[in-house]
This record gives structure tokens, sequence and C-alpha cells, in this order.
């Protein structure tokens, strides 16, 4: 029979050994209630068992105060969490609480363990319906799958989490199924500012934002994209409606890890990491799965540290992705925005059985034309535009008009940089860049591109810059 009590042996961080005294042990990945004198609950969850009479287990709230000695409750069962229509509109915790000031989640909701195998593999369901975002560099050469994973990657202060939130925003009006969004190791501003943006925007009512913040311990960080998944799968397998799941920052997840890796005595693996990196990623990722009749489509923000893209963390999040978005530092500090590195991002959606002959061809001349200029720029730095021959110089030309197209106002820094913004549909992004391509826009001023949504509006704010220029 099962213990059903146990006291604390030892503290360390978020890692906390209890004795059940000789009884048989909780099973691993059970919850187990401290019995303290805090108005606070402190829940525990079976990491792995140490002896006959001791198991590990990490913590989910912060431990400041535990004393040894202090009893434990076996609860028999793994963290569960409320799932269902009841909780739409709310911000949870880790453990499923509400903490966005609202009233109390009812008992009754039903709830469903943060731990579950992914989908069969011949249950799971493959599409090539593409995900229009409104944003053009994205639909032109990293299109998003409908029920697939996109992951953003980006160094600090590049754009992801203005890019995530932008796409909340422009999927509110095409997008009929539930959001989820899972704010992993959020700055706690971050997390207020998207609660009062859905608020505004009337968006938050088909939504449930679940919430580990980065001054959480790493317990916390590190379980809360299951309960954001639980929720997720639930809509999906329960209810069978589509589900958008968001996450920022899936880094975070890692690091959260790679925290209790050090806690719990394991040697660490490349760059300190924990030797169960790839493990812990997979056994994410693959929960993120579309079925018959619902789909669950991913967009992931992933921090890179140092911008080094060949770190572990991120070389292990990018093999279960099928749209890949890489974040640019140089095209930040050139005012590119958003600083998506149109030469590194890749969807495997880019193909012309999926989105057709005439995207693909558009879509692989652009990429041709940026890499032709990008392997320009050091002779032009060194020489000038000059010294190069009439053909290098046709491409270099309709390569910064091209850039500047794929330059975008966000609906999200409307109110910083008081331009509206624009959500540009992909016909029209096709037709700007071929028309750009074909020569159409050589003779335009390079600035009438730069943050524009649609070529109309370019030709509208070209015209208006020509007529001011010959009035003058």
């Amino acid at each position: 029979m099962i213990a059903s009590r146990g006291t604390v042996v030892s503290v360390r961080g978020a890692v906390v050994d209890v004795d059940f005294g000789g009884e048989a042990l909780p099973p691993i990945n059970s919850a187990l209630a401290v019995e303290w004198d805090r108005p606070e609950p402190l829940v525990l969850e079976v990491h792995s068992h140490l002896d006959p009479m001791t198991v590990r287990s990490i913590a989910l709230q912060a431990t400041a105060g535990l004393a040894r000695s202090t009893p434990v409750r076996v609860t028999g069962a793994p963290i569960s969490v409320p799932v269902g229509d009841a909780i739409l509109g709310r911000l949870l915790d880790v453990l499923g609480t509400a903490r966005d000031g609202g009233p109390e989640l009812l008992s009754d909701i039903p709830r469903r363990s943060i731990h579950h195998p992914p989908p069969a593999l011949e249950d799971g369901t493959s599409t090539s319906a593409v995900f229009e975002t409104g944003i053009k560099v994205i639909d032109l050469l990293a299109p998003l799958a409908q029920g697939g994973k996109a992951a953003m990657f980006g160094g600090a202060g590049v754009g992801k989490t203005v890019l995530v939130m932008e796409l909340i925003h422009a999927m509110v009006e095409n997008y009929n199924g539930i959001s989820v969004f899972a704010g992993v190791g959020e700055r706690s501003r971050e997390g207020h500012e998207l609660l009062t943006d859905m608020q505004k925007s009337g968006v938050l009512a088909r939504t449930v934002l679940v919430y580990g913040q980065m001054n959480e311990p790493p317990g916390a960080r590190w379980r809360v994209p299951l309960t954001a998944l639980t929720i997720a799968e639930h809509f999906r397998d329960q209810k069978h409606q589509n589900v958008l799941l968001l996450m920022d920052n899936v880094f975070r997840f890692v690091q959260a890890g790679s925290e209790l890796s050090s806690l719990l005595g394991r040697l660490p693996s490349r760059v300190g990491y924990q030797p169960t990196l790839a493990t812990e990623v997979a056994s994410l990722q693959e929960r993120i799965a579309s079925v018959a009749g619902a789909s669950v489509t991913a967009i992931q923000a992933v921090y890179v540290p140092a911008d080094d893209f060949t770190d572990p963390a991120v070389t292990a999040i990018s093999s279960h992705t099928d749209s890949i978005i890489m974040l640019s530092r140089t095209l930040a500090a050139q005012g590119f925005y958003p600083a998506i590195d149109p030469l590194a991002s890749s969807s495997v959606l880019l193909d012309p059985l999926v989105v057709g002959e005439e995207h693909y061809r558009v879509a692989e001349r652009a990429r041709e034309t940026l890499a032709r200029f990008k392997d320009l720029q050091d002779i032009i730095a060194l020489l000038g535009v000059e010294e190069l021959g009439a053909n290098d110089k046709l491409i270099v030309k309709r390569a910064r008009r091209l850039q500047r197209f794929l330059s975008q106002p966000f609906m999200v820094t409307e109110a910083f940089t008081g331009t509206p913004g624009r959500s540009v549909r992909r016909a029209d992004t096709l037709a700007g860049c071929r028309a750009i391509l074909d020569g159409e826009t050589d003779e335009w001023a390079e600035g009438s591109l730069y943050m524009v949504g649609t070529l109309d509006e370019a030709r509208e704010k070209e015209a208006t810059s020509t007529g001011k220029g010959r009035a003058s």
C-alpha cells in the first residue's frame, strides 16, 4: 500500500527530498501537498525514487521557510489542471489557479492531468493548408502550416515578443478557434501588457493565458508549458476545436530544466545544459500534434543566447519545427521591422505543390536577389556601388527596394510609433514583390516602399513625395 504521509528531510532550492519511513513510495510524477503553516499552498511533484524510503521531488512554488520534518501528504494522483470553456478568458498559473483577480474557479470544473502521452502516430494528421498571418515576409518566405509548428528564433531585443503579440492580433480576424498562450519565464510587465491588450481588443473571451513568470521557481517555469498543452489538448480531443498555441519563450523552459538538473545533482552536458535536453524538448514538442477533425497550430518564440544559433537548446528545438523564422540583429539595427532574416528563414510549406507555382517562383526570385545583394555588400563597402557591373547594379537597386517593402508597421506598436498597423493578404504581398523584381519600382524613391502595407500604398506615397518635390 502506498504511503499516505511523509516528512521533509532536505531542501535545496526547488528540490525537496521526502522520507516515507519504509512504506511504498508514491509513483513518479504524482503530486505531494506540503502541510505547513503558511497560507499559500506548496505542491511538490515526485521526480525520482532515491532509495526504498525517500523520494526526490520538485517544488512548483517558492520553498522559502520550508523546514525539515514538515509533514507531506500524498495526493495519489498527478498534478491536474482545470480545462474546458469555464477557463476561457482567464489567466492561470502552473497549477491552474486563477491569477487575474477575477472570481475563483468552481470546484466542479473538469480537470485533466498535465502528463499525457502524445497521440499515436497513426492517429496524427499532417496538413498542407497555409495559415495566413498578414505579415508579408512570413507569408512569402516562411509560410506557416495550419496544424504545424513554427518557431521564431532571435537574441535579446530583436522583437520576438512583439512578433508573437502581432500574430495574436493578426489572427483574431481570420481565426475562429481557441487560443492558448503560455508565458514561460515571461517578464511580469509583458504578461500584464498582454492581458490588458487582449481585454481591450475583445480577444480574451476565446483565449486562455497560462503563466510561469520569470520571478517564479524553476519548477513552475519547467511545468507551465505542460499546463498550457493540457488545456489545448482538451479542446482538441474533447471539443474537437482547432487550437492556436502560442509559447513565449520556449528557451526559458530549457533554462528551467537546466537549473533543476544542477540542483538534482546531474553532471552537465554540452555548454552546461542538462544531459536530458533532447528528451525534455521532444516530450514537449511531440505532444503538439493534430488529429483528425482538430488541429493544434503552435507558434513559439525562442531566445537565442548570445545570438549563437548553434546553441544546443536552439538546435534541439528547431529540429521539431515546420517553419523556422530567424530574427536578425543586423536588420533590427538598420531599422527593418519585423527584423526577419529572409535568407535564414525557411518552411517545409514553401513548395510549388503546396503554395502554388507562382508563389514559389516569386519567393525563389526574391531569395536569389537578396542573396546576390548580400554577396555584393563587401565589394560595395570597399569600392562603392559605382564599381559594379550594370546587372549587379540592377540587382542591388531591386534588393534594396524589396528589403524595404518587406518591412511592415505593426498594430501592437501603433501606440509607440504613431503609424497605423498593416495586415497584408498573401496575394497582395506576391503582387508587390513581383512588381519590384520586374523593375516597376526601379525609379521610385526607396523610402516610398518602407513601412507600408500593399504596393498601392507605396505608389500613393511615391506620388505624394514626387508631387511635393515638383511643388518645391
